[in-house]
């Protein structure tokens, strides 16, 4: 079946608005992504049909709930392929699970002089978690560099890593070049020394299959909200053998055994994580927006995303006085960019009295900027209901932009 870009658009309502008189353009889908009718209309269901806590009650309401709730981590097992369904841990989203591992993995295996490595090119949620840890435990946080194309510099990670390596934490898309790092020869180089790998999918998981089995990843993180589901709520995968292993990151209720004042133990992974009462309605929302990208396919999605770039590119560069970030030969569907020396503020919000939404500034990676020497950028971010229509509108958004700075 042919993918219907049209014909999608017509299940989010919010696109059907205008802006400051003109239809509304939303190109910021690396920041947050639309919400489908389905699941607006799952959330609204669960409040007002469901709505009772989970696992803690033995009457309907609670049974109801809980049910479609463990529904959802099964549809999280199957749509990134994960072995075993204890494997997939609810959190409040990318940067919460991130964080989680960072403070677990730290109280269990970091010392003194030992090493985190990251890359030149992370958001700041796979940044200053590390950055913390290695704080408080007097440990060395290196970086892994990138070329002038956005590319990691694969050759040195083998240089970076020393025995007193300990885990490598990288994202698997750039939410500001684009550029699609190849996991699959990251992850043997690291396993060769006995690292563990965590990936950042928070930029991926909606543009691409995932397999964490194929992948062979240990930690893998991503947000609802990113992936047309509500805000607050993400997924934290681990092998097996990390979530037996390591302690948990929040105490309270459900992640527990047994609670005297003498001493704790602690519940059954995944529960030894969810600790307090999660955003239960937020996970299922989040297994409708599963449902809703599985209906239209992974693959159909990806195709029409690769020919929005290519086009968007290739217009862009038509129109002179433009610089582009990131131009790796593998990209997602992302293009960062600057209007000559027009500060990226301006040109965004002359763009948004267009009905053009980009994000300005520096993408919650500040980083990457000094390692361009830029202040910020201007970033079209593209998702599964934007159309060539949409990416004109925004090429004639930047002429705007530089015939009132000419």
């Amino acid at each position: 079946m042919s993918y219907n870009v049209y014909k999608v658009r017509e299940d989010f309502p919010i696109l059907k608005q205008t802006v400051y008189g003109h239809p509304l353009v939303y190109l910021d889908n690396a920041a947050t992504t639309q919400k489908p009718q389905h699941v607006i209309d799952t959330v609204n269901k669960c409040m007002s049909a469901s709505n009772s806590s989970i696992h803690r009650g033995v009457h309907y309401l609670s049974e109801i709930i809980t049910e479609e709730y463990e529904n959802t981590r099964k549809k999280v097992q199957e749509f990134i392929h994960a072995r075993h369904l204890h494997e997939i841990v609810f959190t409040s989203g990318t940067t919460s699970s991130v964080n989680g591992i960072a403070f677990s993995f730290g109280e269990r295996y970091i010392g003194p002089g030992d090493e985190i490595i990251i890359s030149a090119m992370e958001h700041h949620a796979n940044i200053v978690p590390w950055q913390m840890m290695c704080q408080r435990k007097n440990a060395v946080l290196k970086v892994i560099p990138i070329t002038d194309e956005g590319e990691l510099v694969i050759e040195d990670i083998g240089k970076l890593i020393t025995r007193k390596t300990r885990l490598l934490s990288i994202t698997h898309i750039s939410n500001v070049l684009g550029t699609i790092n190849p996991v699959e020869k990251i992850i043997p180089i690291a396993h060769r020394h006995n690292v563990p790998v965590l990936i950042d999918a928070a930029q991926s998981v909606q543009h691409i299959p995932i397999d964490v089995e194929k992948m062979d990843c240990d930690f893998l993180v991503f947000s609802g909200h990113k992936m047309y589901g509500p805000t607050g709520i993400g997924v934290l995968y681990a092998k097996e053998r990390w979530l037996e292993e390591l302690p948990p990151f929040q105490g309270g209720g459900e992640m527990i055994d047994i609670v005297t004042f003498e001493k704790t133990t602690y519940n059954q992974p995944p529960l030894k994580f969810e600790a307090g009462t999660t955003n239960f309605i937020g996970a299922i929302g989040l297994g409708a927006a599963i449902d809703y990208i599985s209906s239209l396919g992974l693959d159909g999605i990806g195709k029409h995303e690769h020919e929005l770039l290519e086009y968007a590119t290739g217009k862009i560069s038509e129109l002179g006085e433009i610089k582009i970030y990131g131009t790796s030969k593998k990209k997602s569907a992302v293009i960062s960019f600057l209007i000559g020396n027009i500060h990226q503020l301006d040109a965004g919000m002359i763009m948004d009295k267009m009905g053009v939404a980009v994000r300005t500034g520096t993408h919650c990676a500040q980083p990457l900027m000094r390692r361009f020497g830029i202040e910020g950028n201007i970033r079209a971010s593209f998702g599964l209901y934007n159309t060539r229509e949409e990416i004109d509108v925004l090429c004639t958004a930047i002429q705007k932009v530089k015939e009132m700075f000419r």
